[in-house]
């Protein structure tokens, strides 16, 4: 595993430079354009990594993943649902078109960034800094490592500059999807967004959801298995944004993506996969991490389909 990891890395690595580093977020352009690296843990507990694994990056959008997982175990899924739809878009993830289309009446899906932002309004705590904290240490369980943090410098870069999103949740709270103060819910959303990790952690959340919901190294159950396939459906059907389908076909696997370069994979009762390369292509998914995970499922026969 670990020669074919070495040999799919090289061979992508190049693909790099048909994308581009995120500068929306003026933190996030720091990045070095040419790293790639993958993590793969399997269903025995072995790690296989390559390239620039340990390197840390923002989690951006795939901890909209996880901040699902908590709003259904703090409200049900029936209630999240009357805020979020279920259905992918075709539109771009920070896209506020839909919300304004006639008989729209919430966001479409919870991984484009309307949804991820009612989403965070309905994590239950006193005030912004307990709902992130609770989120937090979710993180920290599944990834089993307590060490995991926010990301300052991205978190104020985010918010000083995330004028997109804040416009879409004063829209959302003037349609009556978001719940409590806009500013308050903002700051979770930000801030969750900006939790660092590396391929491993990344890794971990996907070996945790192919385990339906349970944490692999201390058998606990964190989250139901219906909870779990849940995330991993949305995984597959808007997780890529709006590549989900294109993806869907030539990889076949859940996954999500963040705008720092992340892809985090979760092939069911198999493994979990954590790559990073931060070049991106125009819909915001990394360009050689893409690259690197078709060329994975490929040689390993991982597609659900």
């Amino acid at each position: 595993m670990k020669r074919l990891l070495d040999e799919l890395v090289e061979k992508n690595r190049h693909l790099a430079n048909k994308g581009r580093v995120a500068d929306y977020i003026p933190a996030l352009k720091k990045a070095n354009p040419e790293d790639l690296g993958i993590c793969i843990i399997d269903m025995k507990g072995k790690t296989y990594t390559s390239g620039d694994y340990k390197t840390k990056f923002t989690i951006q959008s795939i901890s909209k993943t996880i901040s699902l997982m908590l709003a259904i175990m703090d409200n049900g899924a029936e209630e999240v649902f009357k805020k979020v739809g279920m259905e992918p878009t075709g539109d771009a993830f920070n896209s506020m078109y839909k919300l304004e289309t006639e008989g729209v009446s919430k966001p479409l899906n919870p991984m484009i960034n309307a949804g991820a932002i009612a989403i965070a309004s309905l994590i239950k705590g006193e005030n912004s800094e307990e709902k992130f904290v609770r989120l937090l240490n979710l993180f920290r369980k599944i990834t089993c490592n307590e060490k995991l943090d926010l990301n300052e410098e991205v978190y104020i870069s985010e918010k000083r500059t995330g004028h997109k999103n804040r416009a879409m949740a004063y829209l959302l709270k003037d349609m009556g999807v978001l719940k409590g103060d806009v500013e308050e819910v903002l700051d979770v959303y930000f801030k969750q967004c900006s939790i660092e990790v590396d391929c491993i952690d990344i890794a971990n959340i996907g070996l945790f959801l192919a385990n339906r919901g349970k944490i692999l190294t201390t058998g606990e159950v964190v989250t139901t298995d219906h909870i779990a396939r849940i995330v991993k459906t949305f995984m597959v059907t808007c997780g890529m944004y709006n590549s989900s389908g294109e993806f869907a076909i030539r990889v076949g696997i859940p996954a999500k993506s963040g705008v720092a370069g992340g892809i985090m994979a979760s092939v069911p009762h198999r493994m979990g996969i954590g790559i990073y390369g931060p070049a991106l292509d125009e819909k915001g998914n990394s360009v050689a991490g893409y690259g690197l995970i078709e060329d994975l499922s490929r040689k390993l026969n991982l597609s659900i389909f």
